[in-house]
Order: structure tokens, then sequence, then C-alpha cells
């Protein structure tokens, strides 16, 4: 009896968890961490592959911004339609995958984790553990 409690408590958990992660997907205003302005508008969808993804739909300011500082297939390439978060699975309560900062074209490691239904910590840093990096919080569009 003590074993299908338990096994029954973690399927649970597990599914509850999941949860949480698949209502990631969506749109999200990001939000500059130094200023506190919005910057952009990026929708979060789950791929055929069973990643998430993150693509650009609209910037607030500099609307026809190119990643100039991008290397390889998106260097000065419009950010506008750029996918940013890639490759994003899930991993418990939080989503692991790599971001890309348009700003200095630089690709790091981040997890995504919901605070709340309307706010994703998103963390973008040098190491996987995620020790060295900064975070951000986007705000989730309606």
């Amino acid at each position: 009896m003590k074993r299908i409690l338990l096994t029954a408590i973690v399927l649970l958990s597990s599914l509850l968890a999941n949860a949480q992660v698949e209502t990631i997907a969506g749109k999200w205003q990001t939000i500059d961490d130094k200023t506190g302005e919005l910057k952009s508008l990026v929708q979060i969808f789950k791929a055929t592959n069973g990643k998430y993804y993150g693509k650009v739909l609209e910037l607030y300011k500099d609307k026809d911004a190119v990643c100039s500082k991008c290397e390889g297939e998106n260097h000065n390439k419009p950010i506008v339609g750029m996918m940013v978060v890639r490759d994003m699975v899930i991993d418990g309560d939080v989503m692991r995958g790599t971001i890309l900062d348009p700003a200095s074209g630089k690709v790091y490691y981040a997890t995504l984790s919901l605070e709340g239904s309307s706010k994703l910590k998103v963390r973008g840093s040098l190491d996987k553990k995620g020790f060295i990096g900064r975070t951000q919080y986007w705000k989730r569009s309606k």
C-alpha cells in the first residue's frame, strides 16, 4: 500500500512540474534589466522535436535593428524573427537550453522558470550551473 501511495505521489509531482513548465509557452515582454523599459516581444513555443524555442516577434524601439555582433547565420540579420531562445528542455521545475543576447551577439546557457503565472525568470550564464551570469524577468503579454 505504501509503495502504491509513493508511486502515486511521485507521478502526481512529475505531472504538476511538467504542467507548470508547459505554461511557459506564450508571448513574453522582455524588460531591460538596467533601465526597466520594455525591449521586445518574444513568442515561446514547443516545437515538434519536443524542445522549446523563443522567437522575437517585435522590438519596441529600434524596430529595424540587426544583430551586427552575431556570428554565423545571424550576422547582420534582423532581430525581429530571430530565434533567441533555443533547445529548451524540461529539467525538474525549470527549462534548460541556450539564449542569444542580440546586443552582444553572444550565446549563453539559460534557464527559464515561472514565478507566478505572469512572470518568467530568465537566467543567462557562462556556465551550465548558472553561477556566473545575470537574471532578467519577463512579463507575460496579454
